[in-house]
């Protein structure tokens, strides 16, 4: 993250105040950034203007005050209502508005046509998170090279920065499959919990267990995604895919011995049942990835 004293105190314009917008605000004007806000909610963008934010009366007027101009509202369709009666012509928009890639690209396109500059971005940070150079937290951006490169030190105060390519939907992208493999692990540590639950094993202890065995498997993506890079599935396995289906029956017996549903383990235990009977018995698991493409 750029240390906050070196990044230029340009004026900025946040459109939304809900607890992500507040602390990317108080976030600049921490920085010594004047800063404008709006908020459909008009409560909230007030509360900020004990901490120097200047309140607009509208999102048309907030967008009239700053060339560079912030959107973190509730979705892509709020992004649109908001804008809807703005001057986009010469802004630099930066829409951090949590979406799809699909309306990364449509924004960008829409927001092109109306004059702007524009880059999508994917928060990879919490509320308490922004504002921490140690907290960890960074954002990704995709869509225009030229407004990011303006802009860099400005975008890093609040948060790291990473872009990630200049098709605007890539921010989303790298967003949600982050997001899509943290819900998988959240299942795993639910069903997890679950066996553990009717026996005398504290939780608290057994976290500590379940945190390192996490922890140690996560490089496993490394090989994962060498595997996928050259199409060979079989390249560095450990136990492949005939042992790995082999040995979900011992899961799903123990769910059943603890009266635990499987249903959080059964869909990806299906993929891999279907992957061993194509005849890939001796692969690792990564070919599950092929049986998730809709498209043909």
């Amino acid at each position: 993250m750029t240390d906050k004293t070196s990044a230029p105190r340009i004026p900025l314009t946040v459109l939304g105040a809900g607890a992500m917008g507040a602390a990317l605000v108080r976030s600049w004007l921490a920085a010594g950034h004047p800063v404008t806000v709006w908020n459909r909610t008009p409560a909230r963008a007030e509360a900020l203007a004990a901490d120097g934010a200047a309140v607009a009366p509208s999102a048309a007027a907030a967008v009239a005050a700053n060339r560079l101009v912030i959107v973190c509202l509730l979705d892509d369709a709020s992004v649109g209502e908001a804008l809807d009666a703005a001057d986009l012509t010469g802004r630099d928009l930066v829409n951090l508005t949590t979406g799809t890639p699909g309306e990364g690209r449509a924004r960008a396109a829409w927001a092109t046509a109306r004059g702007a500059r524009f880059l999508d971005g994917g928060i990879m940070a919490v509320p308490p998170m922004i504002g921490d150079p140690g907290s960890g937290g960074y954002v990704f951006y995709s869509g225009s090279p030229a407004l990011f490169e303006e802009h860099r030190d400005t975008l890093a105060v609040p948060a790291g920065t990473r872009f990630v390519g200049e098709d605007a939907g890539f921010a989303a992208l790298h967003d949600v499959a982050l997001l899509s493999a943290m819900s998988g692990m959240f299942a795993g540590i639910a069903h997890a919990f679950a066996l553990i639950r009717p026996e005398e094993i504290a939780p608290k202890d057994f976290a500590p267990l379940l945190a390192s065995w996490l922890g140690a498997m996560s490089g496993s993506v490394h090989k994962t995604a060498d595997q996928l890079a050259s199409g060979d599935y079989g390249k560095d396995v450990v136990s492949n895919l005939a042992m790995q289906v082999a040995a979900n029956a011992t899961l799903l017996s123990t769910a059943a011995e603890q009266g635990v549903s499987a249903e959080l383990l059964t869909p990806y235990m299906a993929l891999l049942e279907r992957r061993l009977a194509g005849g890939h018995r001796e692969e690792d698991t990564t070919g599950v990835v092929e049986l998730l493409a809709l498209r043909g």
